[in-house]
């Protein structure tokens, strides 16, 4: 399903869990969904203006983010309010499940920073996924999400990162 943009935007709430708990949950408007993929634009949903060093999320930001229902990760395209692109943040997650106007996503720690040039490329939060202890609770998600992290990174270095989000 697309949606048309003489309609009135769909809405539904994103809901992110960690660790079994509601990490953030925020509305956001539904862009599109092919069954497979579901894509979201909701405004910079966290508190006040979180800076990463190389990158700072504030209010005023725009995420377009694409969930996947077979895939172990999120992507999310990071812009200001004016429109220039910050760069994309990538989620290493289960597949998102999409019910009753709620798109459920579990936060399995790893995460991948893109710039907007795509010359700075950061793996980020490997500790948390090293001490979260998934690897000894549930293997399978384990190496489920290190290999989604690879194939990111792999993606974001060899410039297909834009051709995914197409």
């Amino acid at each position: 399903m697309s949606v048309n943009s003489a309609e009135r935007p769909a809405l539904l709430d994103v809901v992110l869990v960690k660790a079994g708990r509601t990490k953030i949950s925020y509305p956001a408007e539904l862009l599109a969904d092919d069954g497979t993929r579901v894509t979201v634009r909701a405004p910079w949903a966290g508190d006040g203006v979180r800076d990463f060093g190389f990158v700072r999320f504030e209010p005023g930001d725009v995420f377009t983010e694409h969930y996947w229902r077979d895939r172990w990760y999120a992507v999310k395209e990071v812009r200001t309010a004016t429109g220039t692109l910050k760069g994309h943040y990538c989620d290493v997650t289960r597949p998102a499940e999409l019910s009753a106007g709620r798109l459920l996503v579990e936060d399995l720690d790893l995460d991948l920073w893109v710039s907007a040039d795509g010359t700075d490329v950061r793996r980020l939060d490997e500790d948390e996924f090293a001490a979260s202890g998934l690897t000894a609770a549930d293997p399978g998600a384990a190496a489920a999400a290190v290999a989604a992290l690879d194939e990111l990174d792999a993606l974001a270095r060899g410039g297909g990162l834009g051709a995914l989000l197409a």
